[in-house]
């Protein structure tokens, strides 16, 4: 069975419902409602029969899995979500295969993982699990292992780059400019995001944005915030030190601009979500022409805008550039907005002719893509990615 009938909106008749969605996509998205209200206890089952059926598999991980077990939630929700979009699903799975090489995952590691999966769900189903929804889930599955194993296969990339810290900035008592040598350039585009393994937390690897367009010399600058029991965000502020060695996953995500296609383009940018925005806007201010971006920055208070400066010069310098500075409480600078983003971006319209990019929390996503979709934002013109805060 191939990728587009298990996963296409237009299915053969008899597999689709009189709403235009297919019966797997629909059995697969009822079955996950009835587990999303217990999705912490979905995941530590999954990794449970997982580690029982493959032991192997344990060492692959951290010790502590409480970031992993979210990963794992976010992936699944994302999947559900594009089920009946392969056009933008097997892109997204094929990256997912060619970063999990970093693991040393194989053939057999899927089958267990495939095994755990249906039995975490199954288990927390409860009546609405029955033959046709677990050959739905077995089809799916099939169709996500067999992607990301071929995209893997094929890839020529090392599994990972290893890269050495030149630069570390603390910028405030929570935030810190890092940059980083590679031995060899990471072939990533501006937008896109990484996995990076840290001497001070073997195993638990963070998914971060370069702030920096892919340079001459393949130096790479991040910017990271010490979030609430964040193993890594808070060791990297905290305990980088010039001289050590990380490690670089390959490159994935859909957060870029394309120059050809000539649609203006509106970024809403939460914290330090404005490193992928932040790359965009580099890789752009190279050319003499660009489509107009207006980009919206917010934070909870000023300080939270901590590249506003540059961001400001940068609009001086290149007039299809519009800044918008956003804070939800604090005192305001001339032409900044007070509110959270959803309200600030939807109080200027629909923007229904822009290619949108959003990146920021996931409670920031939710919400912003949320408010636009309501207020009228074609949700084919909105791009985010899963996994760019831990």
């Amino acid at each position: 069975m191939t990728a587009n009938a298990v996963l296409s909106p237009e299915p053969p008749s008899r597999r689709t419902s009189s709403s235009g969605i297919s019966a797997t996509v629909r059995l697969i998205r009822d079955s996950y409602a009835r587990i999303e209200p217990q999705a912490d206890e979905v995941a530590r089952f999954f990794y449970g029969m997982l580690f029982s059926l493959a032991p192997q598999t344990r060492e692959l991980f951290p010790v502590n899995m409480e970031v992993q077990r979210s990963r794992l939630l976010r992936a699944l929700v994302h999947f559900v979500q594009m089920v009946d979009r392969p056009d933008d699903l097997l892109p997204f799975l094929r990256q997912l295969g060619r970063d999990h090489r970093k693991f040393g995952v194989v053939v057999s590691h899927y089958e267990a993982v495939g095994t755990a999966l249906l039995s975490a769900i199954k288990k927390f189903a409860g009546d609405s699990w029955d033959a046709k929804t677990e050959l739905a889930w077995a089809e799916a599955y099939t169709i996500m292992a067999t992607t990301m194993q071929q995209a893997a296969d094929a890839d020529e990339n090392p599994a990972w780059w290893n890269a050495q810290v030149v630069d570390h900035q603390r910028l405030s008592w929570d935030l810190a400019l890092v940059r980083v040598q590679p031995q060899h350039p990471v072939p990533y585009r501006a937008g896109q995001y990484v996995s990076v393994e840290v001497p001070q937390r073997p195993r638990l690897w963070r998914y971060m944005t370069p702030a920096n367009a892919p340079s001459p010399d393949g130096s790479i600058e991040f910017h990271v915030r010490a979030v609430d029991g964040g193993w890594v965000s808070r060791s990297i502020v905290g305990h980088t030190q010039y001289g050590d060695h990380w490690r670089i996953g390959p490159p994935m995500g859909r957060m870029s601009v394309d120059r050809e296609q000539g649609r203006d383009v509106l970024m809403v940018a939460g914290g330090t979500g404005l490193a992928p925005m932040r790359a965009v806007i580099d890789e752009l201010a190279r050319f003499g022409e660009n489509p107009r971006v207006h980009l919206f920055i917010g934070g909870r208070s000023m300080d939270d805008l901590y590249d506003l400066d540059n961001l400001h010069r940068l609009s001086v310098t290149n007039p299809w550039l519009t800044v918008v500075p956003v804070v939800e409480s604090g005192p305001l600078r001339s032409g900044m907005e007070q509110g959270t983003l959803a309200d600030v971006v939807t109080r200027y319209g629909a923007w229904t002719e822009r290619e949108v990019l959003v990146c920021g929390s996931p409670s920031m996503i939710r919400a912003t893509v949320s408010r636009m979709l309501v207020a009228g934002t074609p949700l084919e013109r909105i791009r985010y990615d899963p996994f760019t805060l831990d």
